[in-house]
């Protein structure tokens, strides 16, 4: 280890030690001065680790935590970052902060920006990448999702000798040629019949003839049983699918996965792919089918932001993270689900964490949503005029509707909605500002671990 590096991790060790233990934070700025003292140190920091980087638009804090458990059962040392600060600086704070046994395999599980995957690949070689789906999100910082796809191929091409592990019912993840191993995942769940997904889906042309690819079974957007009508484009030999889903509610999925059954504490069709992405890690590193399929069957799935059960007086609040047309979609129709009466917050801002287009909005298919069974709703969020126009025009009704910009008065009003159970659906950070509130009365702890 050179000096200057030394310097620099003694200094972000000394920074996080301050920021954790007296304001309770500490996820990204220590990396920040890490790497201000020495650009290259994940080099020296990522020595002796098998890395595996995970990545894609939707799912990757689910898909990494599920990932991080299935490995604990037959690993001593896997090191993560938790708190989804997945950015090149909140890496280098995973790295500064792990805590390892002197023997065993060192394994790194790093959920990673889709912009960041190259300016982690330039210093750390990893062994895997788990490609969980590409689709239209922030669009002043991804563009399309063919140039976010380039934006993880730039990282990909530095290390040509790791394994793929991509969602095979995504096309755009078969849509280029490259020379490493690959394995795909995906659903084989139900008869095929022809079928074509929704006129306004992104990511529907073949990339050989640009014809508009058919279905043989549809999960959800653009992900399915896909091929072309006029080519031999079509989805790939699949090496692990969810083989059944047999029930969904808005807190489990049952469901079999090659034919071995689970049961997810966590509700929605797009966490079972996360699942399904973890099993398939699992199933890379060898790990005993049986051990994995005990920790995906465990309670304690829910992460930061992520269907995270908060109990407010005598409420049952329910966080869950949305932040473009695609997640949004799959958390209103895991809403569905619920045959409970039940309230709604919707909270939007639009700071560069969140994206600061906020036309996704409009995508998003809150007409669907069963407004007879839901008798609060709220708009709340630094953009909360523009959220409460997209709930009006979605139909919700006028005497069941206000509208809250201070997040200490959403807290307040979500107190006094009329049912036990609230879901509050809320932009990234939002959650950080609504999380901030409630752990100021004591709901529940300081930062985001």
């Amino acid at each position: 280890m050179s000096f200057k590096s030394s310097v620099a991790i003694a200094a972000g060790r000394a920074s996080y030690w301050f920021l954790h233990n007296f304001l309770h934070g500490g996820t990204a700025l220590p990396g920040k001065i890490t790497l201000a003292l020495d650009p290259e140190v994940l080099q020296t920091l990522s020595r002796n680790y098998e890395v595996v980087i995970i990545t894609g638009t939707n799912g990757k804090t689910l898909t990494t935590a599920l990932t991080v458990k299935v490995l604990r059962t037959n690993y001593d040392n896997v090191l993560t970052n938790p708190s989804g600060s997945n950015m090149k600086q909140g890496i280098v704070t995973a790295f500064l902060t792990a805590q390892r046994t002197k023997s065993g395999r060192y394994l790194a599980i790093l959920e990673t920006d889709e912009a960041n995957v190259a300016l982690i690949t330039r210093y750390v070689k990893p062994s895997a990448f788990v490609l969980t789906n590409i689709f239209r999100d922030q669009m002043d910082r991804y563009g399309e999702i063919y140039t976010t796809y380039a934006k993880i191929l730039d990282g990909i091409r530095m290390a040509p000798q790791a394994t793929i592990i991509a969602n095979g019912d995504a096309p755009i993840f078969n849509s280029k040629k490259l020379p490493n191993p690959t394995i795909y995942y995906g659903f084989n769940a139900t008869e095929d019949r022809e079928q074509m997904a929704a006129p306004n889906t992104d990511g529907l042309l073949c990339p050989n003839c640009q014809s508009i690819l058919h279905y043989y079974q549809l999960t959800y957007s653009n992900l399915g049983k896909y091929y072309c009508p006029n080519c031999d484009f079509k989805r790939p030999a699949l090496t692990h699918q969810v083989t059944a889903v047999n029930a969904q509610t808005p807190t489990t999925s049952t469901f079999e996965i090659d034919g071995q059954p689970v049961k997810l504490h966590i509700g929605g069709t797009y966490n079972i792919y996360n699942a399904l992405a973890a099993y398939s890690v699992g199933r890379h590193f060898d790990i005993d089918t049986n051990l994995i399929m005990q920790a995906l069957n465990s309670e304690d799935e829910k992460v930061f932001g992520r269907q995270e059960v908060i109990n407010i007086q005598d409420k049952e609040v329910t966080l869950i993270l949305v932040k473009n047309p695609v997640g949004l979609d799959q958390v209103l129709s895991m809403l569905k689900t619920d045959n409970d009466p039940f309230s709604l917050a919707v909270l939007l801002n639009a700071n560069y964490a969140d994206g600061i287009d906020t036309s996704w909005i409009w995508d998003g298919r809150f007409e669907n949503l069963p407004f007879e069974r839901i008798p609060s709703v709220l708009a709340g969020g630094e953009r909360y005029r523009d959220i409460a126009f997209r709930l009006k025009v979605a139909g919700v009704p006028a005497q069941n509707f206000e509208e809250r910009e201070n997040l200490n008065t959403v807290l307040e009003a979500i107190k006094k909605m009329p049912t036990k159970h609230v879901y509050v659906l809320a932009t990234y950070t939002a959650v950080l500002q609504l999380r901030k509130a409630m752990a100021a009365q004591g709901y529940i702890k300081e930062g985001m671990e």
